[in-house]
């Protein structure tokens, strides 16, 4: 569980979510701001669903096409084995 709370996609859409917070505090809500929040909302989709096919492809299940890990199924199960 630590290796998917951790993973440096997810800290990194987190992080920007808290920054992005902090700028409410000062300024006004512009399109500019609107466009930020959406571009932190599909950070952080894209962030869960690479946690998601990971663990997905670590129980010997196939991840969809359009993943990353599309293709390297077998060797992560081999990983998630020898553990």
């Amino acid at each position: 569980m630590r290796k998917y709370l951790f993973g440096t996609g997810l800290l990194t859409a987190i992080t920007g979510g808290i920054t992005l917070l902090r700028g409410l505090r000062d300024d006004q809500f512009t399109w500019r701001t609107a466009l930020a929040w959406l571009s932190w909302g599909i950070s952080l989709a894209l962030a869960i669903g690479a946690v998601v096919d990971v663990r997905r492809a670590r129980h010997g299940e196939l991840a969809p096409a359009d993943s990353p890990v599309h293709g390297k199924e077998s060797k992560i199960l081999r990983k998630s084995v020898r553990r």
